[in-house]
């Protein structure tokens, strides 16, 4: 088996010429994980399903969440793909579950957006 490293970087700013700031990122920090289960998922291939385009309309994120939740309701590694998320704090729609069935269920994006951000504070 392989691992796969998760990557946490840390940023940081450096003075670049003409006083402008520049973000480096350090990429050194990783964290290792066993993630192979994610060669066998029945979304392989179909990552349209699974992230929203930009500016999808709600009836088009129903349609596509009910798309995804279909793939995943016959996959065999659907509750690696939820824990994952869930402890990842992953955006789109993993092993069954839609970003804000997550929210739901308590675990919280890292950086929540739109709805979740205001009901976040």
């Amino acid at each position: 088996m392989r691992n796969n490293a998760l990557c946490r970087g840390k940023s940081e700013y450096r003075p670049q010429q003409g006083g402008a700031a520049m973000a480096v990122i350090d990429i050194s920090d990783r964290i290792e994980t066993e993630n192979d289960w994610m060669l066998s998922g029945a979304c392989k291939g179909l990552t349209h399903l699974f992230f929203p385009s930009a500016a999808e309309r709600p009836q088009a994120r129903e349609r596509r969440e009910a798309a995804a939740k279909e793939v995943c309701s016959g996959c065999s590694v659907r509750t690696d793909c939820m824990d994952f998320a869930r402890e990842q704090h992953e955006y789109g729609f993993w092993g069954g579950e839609s970003e804000d069935e997550r929210h739901a269920a308590g675990y919280r994006l890292i950086a929540p957006i739109g709805v979740r951000a205001r009901s976040a504070s």
